[in-house]
């Protein structure tokens, strides 16, 4: 067992996070700080707040200098915050104090952090997003293909009545759509207000100097300090929430229908067993369901720590340390499994009409309202439930039973290709609103 899943050589791969990996390692985490330094420098140079020149070269040497994580260990856990030894490294390595002595003007560690820390979001978010979208293009693909292919509906793990897989496959794409969606919204502001939020050592205009920091690094101007209001990280990682459910609710259904009473869907590529060569196992559907399980619970404890008492909070800062990272890494682990995944996997259409058509009790309830039209409703239901119960204790179709009573009606009533309703128009209208991305 390992500390990160996410990083550990043996398990990488099966909790693959892709590139999205590298932007929670260290050296990323340092480089991002460097960037965000030597940006404010630059900005503050322009302002006049620094000499221009001391702006260049800290601006110059936050791209090539070179900082060992290591080296910032002992006094981040004396501080609790890794900034002032980033900064102290800086200095030094810049060998330059005439200038380095300009280094974090003004600024405040969180300033550093967050923004670094969104620097980063939105690089994973953009890699993340790829995922999701190849993933709902093979999505639509499969529900465009089976609009019509008759299967059983399941409500509480039992058949119901009839769908379609298309329609079963739009189920699971609906709530993606809706997340990609919820990340093209996402926002990424720069922070930049002091030690307190209240910008005093900014200049004489730090709300001109804050906005020409965030679009010096493409990040928003949130128009206001957001030391404590944590809601830039948590509507990010509540999408993030969002989409692992949908690939979870994804997972779910592939595990059912994968079992080998069911055998309804096939899955590309590996799963085999340590002992047994008959079997594929559902890896890719089970690390999408656990994926959800993590995330459900961490980002339960990221909401928690959004409540900073006063204007800076350890505890609750801390925390999101701990968890934010986790939660991003799971989401691109869920997106990057299922956009290779999903393009494999296949129906196994004689499995799913015979679980349709061989006793008929899913045409239960179009039987009913069908004989409502020639008998009163409550008839009709004590009827129907009648001949069920005679279809379990004696193994006869529904629809020979039917037929013996109803012969024009039921042969109407047991026609796959007309019990399907709305599936094949909501297999087909996802399609449509993939191919409109």
């Amino acid at each position: 067992m390992a500390g990160s899943v996410h990083d550990q050589a043996h398990l990488a791969g099966l909790f693959d996070a892709g590139e999205v990996a590298r932007l929670f390692s260290a050296s990323a985490d340092i480089r991002a700080m460097l960037l965000v330094e030597g940006t404010l420098a630059k900005v503050q140079g322009a302002a006049g707040i620094i000499p221009e020149i001391s702006a260049a070269a800290i601006h110059r040497a936050s791209l090539e200098v070179q900082v060992d994580a290591g080296a910032l260990t002992q006094a981040t856990a004396q501080n609790g915050v890794s900034v002032p030894a980033l900064v102290s490294a800086f200095r030094s390595e810049m060998q330059a104090p005439e200038h380095a002595q300009f280094i974090h003007w003004g600024a405040t560690s969180q300033d550093i952090i967050d923004t670094s820390v969104m620097l980063r979001l939105r690089q994973a978010i953009t890699l993340i997003r790829s995922d999701v979208v190849d993933t709902l293009h093979a999505l639509a693909s499969l529900a465009e293909k089976h609009a019509a292919l008759p299967m059983a509906a399941r409500t509480y793990g039992q058949h119901a009545a009839p769908t379609s897989f298309g329609a079963v496959v739009a189920s699971w794409g609906w709530p993606l759509l809706a997340a990609l969606n919820a990340l093209d919204a996402c926002h990424y502001p720069a922070s930049l207000s002091g030690a307190v939020g209240t910008a005093t050592a900014l200049g004489p205009n730090p709300v001109a100097l804050r906005k020409d920091f965030a679009s010096a690094l493409n990040l928003a101007d949130p128009g206001r300090s957001w030391h404590t209001d944590r809601t830039p990280i948590t509507d990010i990682t509540q999408t993030c929430t969002a989409m692992v459910t949908a690939f979870g609710k994804m997972g779910e259904d592939m595990i059912a229908m994968t079992q080998s009473d069911v055998a309804e869907l096939r899955l590309g590529g590996a799963g085999a067993s340590s002992t047994m060569p008959q079997k594929q196992n559902p890896v890719v559907p089970s690390v999408l369901v656990a994926t959800a399980h993590t995330v459900h619970g961490l980002n339960a404890i990221l909401q928690e720590a959004a409540m900073h008492r006063f204007q800076r909070d350890g505890v609750a800062w801390f925390t999101e340390w701990m968890v934010l990272p986790q939660i991003v890494l799971g989401a691109a682990c869920a997106a990057r499994h299922a956009a290779q995944c999903v393009p494999g996997i296949a129906p196994v259409p004689d499995v799913m009409l015979n679980t349709v058509t061989k006793d008929g009790l899913l045409f239960s309830e179009a039987l009913s309202f069908a004989l409502a039209n020639i008998m009163p409703r409550p008839d009709a239901q004590i009827a129907v439930k009648s001949l069920a119960a005679k279809v379990r204790d004696t193994g006869t179709p529904l629809q020979q039973l039917a037929e013996q009573e109803w012969p024009d009606l039921a042969r109407a009533v047991f026609d796959p290709a007309q019990s399907l309703g709305t599936a094949p128009a909501e297999a087909r209208a996802f399609a449509r609103a993939v191919g409109a991305l």
